[in-house]
């Protein structure tokens, strides 16, 4: 292997390999990929298959617009769930129990998550206007925390009442995850929700808890796209669900971040944090429109960047075109949603449990004193207003007999925290490196 091919940090151009290796390592991404990204539908209601699509679709957007320089992976965003909890919730079974995907209004969240990723391409417009500080002191952890954490708060009773319909595989599921992802080595501790989905769903074969009638009935190959799914829009559920990018975009700056330190290469700077924000901006309103979940960068992925060594940005693109032949398969996307519903419920305990820890976190390596007034008053008025105006619906700002528009306890939040983080004097967050231009992307890598 020449010098140009393998460092000391590690293999940058994976064709040195040979195409079978790279068969293997485009699968091992999937592998990886795969327990947190088709979650997200079975948690919200939406369609495997279509979700698989736009991750793999959206994938392709990315790394095309980022002149395929990233080697990142672009899976269903977590941080949205709280919006289509609101915007579409579970309808009751024939048990009153809340898991049927609610159609009617799925349509309508997935119109917010268009609008939300449009949010993106407008602050990666002014970012490549004015650069980063300028427009990151918007939206400093101060805000962006407390919005996060707002986030797996309201999610939490979603996650008791789905373990309670079994708590015995609830709780295995969580063991699990648990289990490998403090004494797991290698792959297992990168892939510790899909384990725990395997684990406690092999537990429910075992006790005859998994309905396989669905896979029976569903066809072998099948269109992965359903028009009666794709977005509609409505101003309340666009109002719910686009100020969730607020706390999304922090995610992506935060993996893009990972990636870089991984990798060796700063991608923040070249090809720039406009360019990345845009491209996982236009992947979301892509996966939007068509039915799909948000899109967002996998840290998951970046643990197998870790492990392997292999940064080349096309063994992520493999990855991206085998999520893509998956989805044309309905009987795929049918023996995925015969996993029991307190399964989901188990893993949704730890996971929504995190994006809040995620939140803290956001806050505590960020330094934000919570002795400033200033700080504590911006805080407690973002988690107040989010818990406390979902909880008796939002508010209404406007009803007639055609048209209501009504805001969520997160936009609200949202709104109030930017507004008064402008307002109030002592904003001295500085998020780095002013990049008043990005660097200009050869296309001609591809």
């Amino acid at each position: 292997m020449s010098n140009e091919t393998q460092t000391n940090q590690g293999i940058y151009d994976a064709r040195a390999l040979g195409t079978p290796k790279m068969l293997v390592l485009g699968f091992q991404h999937v592998f990886a990929m795969f327990g947190a990204t088709v979650l997200v539908p079975l948690i919200t209601g939406l369609s495997v298959s279509t979700t698989l699509l736009m991750a793999g679709l959206g994938t392709l957007l990315f790394h095309f617009i980022t002149g395929g320089r990233v080697p990142a992976f672009l899976g269903s965003s977590f941080a949205f769930l709280g919006g289509f909890a609101i915007v579409a919730p579970k309808l009751a079974d024939a048990n009153g129990e809340l898991t049927v995907p609610n159609a009617e209004m799925l349509p309508y969240a997935c119109g917010g998550v268009v609008a939300a990723g449009l949010v993106y391409v407008v602050v990666a417009g002014l970012i490549h206007l004015f650069g980063v500080s300028k427009v990151m002191r918007f939206f400093p952890p101060v805000v962006t925390g407390p919005i996060i954490i707002s986030i797996g708060l309201i999610l939490a009773p979603s996650a008791i009442a789905n373990a309670s319909t079994n708590w015995f595989l609830a709780v295995a599921a969580l063991a699990i995850i648990i289990v490998c992802n403090i004494w797991g080595k290698g792959m297992v501790k990168i892939i510790p929700i899909l384990l725990g989905v395997l684990g406690s769903y092999v537990l429910a074969l075992i006790t005859n808890q998994v309905d396989f009638a669905p896979i029976a009935q569903a066809h072998l190959i099948g269109s992965p796209i359903h028009p009666s799914a794709m977005a509609k829009f409505d101003i309340g559920a666009i109002l719910t669900i686009m100020p969730i990018a607020l706390a999304a975009m922090m995610e992506h700056i935060g993996d893009m971040a990972a990636i870089s330190a991984t990798v060796g290469q700063n991608f923040i700077a070249k090809p720039g944090l406009a360019r990345t924000l845009l491209g996982d901006g236009l992947a979301t309103t892509l996966a939007g429109f068509f039915g799909g979940p948000a899109n967002t960068t996998y840290g998951e992925n970046t643990g197998v960047l870790a492990l392997t060594k292999v940064y080349d940005p096309k063994v992520i693109r493999l990855a991206a075109v085998i999520a893509i032949i998956l989805s044309v398969s309905p009987k795929f996307d049918a023996i995925v949603n015969t996993i029991p519903t307190a399964i989901i419920g188990g893993i949704s305990l730890i996971l929504y449990g995190m994006i809040s820890a995620i939140g803290v976190r956001n806050v505590v390596e960020n330094q934000v004193d919570f002795t400033n007034s200033r700080n504590l008053i911006i805080a407690a008025v973002i988690l107040v207003s989010a818990l406390g105006f979902n909880s008796v619906g939002g508010l209404t700002l406007f009803q007639n007999e055609s048209l209501t528009i009504s805001l969520s306890g997160l936009a609200i939040a949202a709104i109030l925290g930017i507004a008064l983080n402008a307002i109030l004097p002592g904003n001295d967050y500085d998020f780095g490196r002013d990049l008043v231009r990005d660097d200009p992307v050869n296309f001609g890598r591809y």
